[in-house]
């Protein structure tokens, strides 16, 4: 996200529309008029494709790319990502925020027009209520403790269940008025506040629906661009311009209607015949549309790799006996034996670039030289078959065998399961003895596995959550709730820990702790990464204005409008 989790989990190669409605006209000057007119009063619609169901609208458990996406048309924390990828405005107004001198106390200041779509005011006591309720442990939230965890005073205490949800470090001073307490100085604090796990929640209303709450669209409340007026789960969602919203005359869209479509056939179909203004390509597409006057390839943050749990458990959150996955050697045979040029080259061939390490390149710049991340720290586990082989002979020597058999758990996308297919054929390839199975799943069931931690190895991806490397790298650390795969290398935790605590006030040596950490994560062959994402796509030159973000949710419609 991660985006992270894009923080920040991902469904690879989305293929997204947007439709738009045709008119016809008439054969004379008087029936012309009467178009001109009609066309002016139409409404302004997109529709838009999505690859899959969203997993949830309740922003204390949304965890993925999809959930992140549709909350930030629909709701609206302190601030938003604006269309140049900082902080605005939101419920709160942004330039009379109040910062103490040490850093540790933020003020903010909401506005006393923000509205509920129930037609309720937006107040600090809803920022209160959301954020205690992220960090309850009741909720099982995997966000909140992620986000808030180390961050806002207390949390860590709270989610532990060593102090009361009221010890949180938040507060509402009077209604508009919201106070946050940190436990230290954040350097990225202000963007964090753009992330959809911070929202606000209605208390009354989210109490009435009890178990209910966020099912469907007539359990939602809504404070964004855009309310929810229907929810046809696995086929498709309906948004409507939010009239209420306080910033309305900004919104130029009346609506936005969204169908699940897993087949990228039949999106690129939809594009041809008119109907859809926007999508994505796969590779055997890319030759095809690549001179079209459409084509577009759109550089992303976002980063792919293999997960290699090394503490499966028999899906009830029991561990089982160490899988050979915590062998140091099987890890980095994996990382080094897939040619992942001819991944990006051939499978996907849309612009993606290989990733060799856990920092995307484009992303975070030495605080002095203005040098990127990715350039300072080099590839860092790269493909190699001679190595991967010596180490795959080290490892079924320590393990005693001659044979591993694995599971790769990934989505069911087309373009998934080409990639899934490509890479079990690399493994098996170039590991002698290596069994690779594959299990292609829907991506909530992907999801619900990756919590139980009920994987060997997993095809994910992660999307920055706000704009620092710590984004990328905190998750790796020991118990960490994005973690999951049992993972724990204390040197590694000793650098994050000091970059996130003593060295925050000293912006270098806090550059290059988190460079020193890359190295010692790669090194480990904690993940296997394989590429950093592009999408390549077919996008009608009248559909103006759609933010493209680097973190939290892919795009934004607000400033989104139908050039006439």
């Amino acid at each position: 996200m991660r985006k992270t989790k894009w923080s920040l989990l991902l469904v690879l190669m989305l293929t997204v529309g947007l439709v738009l409605a045709a008119c016809s006209g008439g054969g004379n000057d008087d029936a012309e008029d009467d178009v001109e007119d009609s066309q002016e009063d139409e409404p302004k619609v997109l529709n838009l494709l999505d690859g899959a169901e969203i997993p949830t609208m309740d922003s204390s458990l949304a965890s993925d790319a999809i959930a992140f996406q549709w909350l930030n048309e629909t709701m609206e924390g302190l601030y938003r990502l604006g269309p140049d990828n900082l902080p605005v405005d939101g419920v709160a107004i942004k330039d009379e925020t109040e910062i103490s001198e040490d850093g540790t106390v933020w003020t903010f200041h909401l506005r006393d027009n923000a509205v509920w779509s129930n037609g309720d005011p937006v107040t600090a006591n809803d920022f209160v209520f959301a954020w205690r309720r992220a960090i309850d442990p009741e909720t099982g939230s995997e966000y909140g403790p992620f986000m808030m965890n180390g961050i806002i005073k207390n949390a860590t205490e709270v989610n532990e269940g060593e102090l009361p949800l009221e010890d949180l470090g938040v507060e509402a001073l009077d209604d508009y008025t919201l106070q946050v307490t940190l436990e230290k100085a954040v350097p990225y604090f202000e963007s964090l506040m753009t992330f959809g796990t911070f929202l606000p929640l209605n208390e009354d209303f989210v109490t009435e629906q009890g178990d209910q709450y966020a099912l469907e669209a007539e359990n939602l409340l809504f404070n964004g661009p855009f309310v929810m007026t229907e929810w046809k789960h696995e086929e498709g969602w309906t948004l409507e311009k939010n009239e209420d919203y306080w910033d309305a005359d900004t919104v130029q869209l009346d609506g936005i209607n969204i169908k699940v479509v897993k087949e990228r056939s039949t999106a690129v179909n939809l594009y041809e015949n008119g109907d859809i203004d926007r999508v994505g390509l796969a590779s055997e597409d890319v030759e095809r549309y690549r001179t079209h006057d459409d084509y577009r390839e759109v550089p992303e943050a976002v980063l792919f790799y293999l997960k290699m749990n090394q503490a499966f458990t028999d899906g009830d959150g029991n561990e089982t006996e160490d899988t050979p996955l915590a062998n140091k050697d099987v890890r980095l045979a994996i990382a080094k034996a897939v040619n992942k040029q001819d991944l990006v080259d051939v499978i996907l061939a849309n612009g993606s670039k290989v990733s060799n390490a856990a920092v995307p390149e484009g992303f975070s710049a030495h605080p002095e030289t203005g040098e990127d991340f990715r350039s300072i720290n080099g590839d860092l586990l790269t493909h190699n078959v001679e190595e991967a082989q010596a180490h795959w002979a080290d490892a079924l020597a320590a393990l005693g065998t001659d044979t591993v058999e694995l599971e790769l758990l990934g989505g069911d996308s087309d373009t998934a399961k080409e990639m899934q297919e490509y890479i079990k054929n690399q493994l098996e390839t170039n590991l002698e003895g290596l069994t690779v199975n594959l299990t292609n799943v829907p991506f909530k069931e992907r999801l619900d596995r990756d919590t139980n931690r009920d994987y060997e190895l997993q095809f994910s991806g992660w999307g920055p959550d706000y704009l620092d490397p710590n984004t990328w790298l905190e998750m790796w650390t020991t118990g960490n709730g994005y973690n999951k795969m049992g993972f724990s290398n204390e040197e590694f935790d000793t650098l994050v820990e000091q970059a996130n605590n003593e060295l925050l006030g000293s912006p270098v040596e806090r550059f290059e702790a988190f460079l020193e950490a890359e190295k010692v994560l790669m090194e480990d062959a904690a993940i296997a990464p394989l590429y950093q994402r592009s999408s390549a796509q077919l996008q009608r030159p009248y559909v103006k204005g759609v933010a493209i973000h680097p973190m939290g949710a892919d795009y934004s419609y607000k400033w989104a409008y139908i050039e006439e």
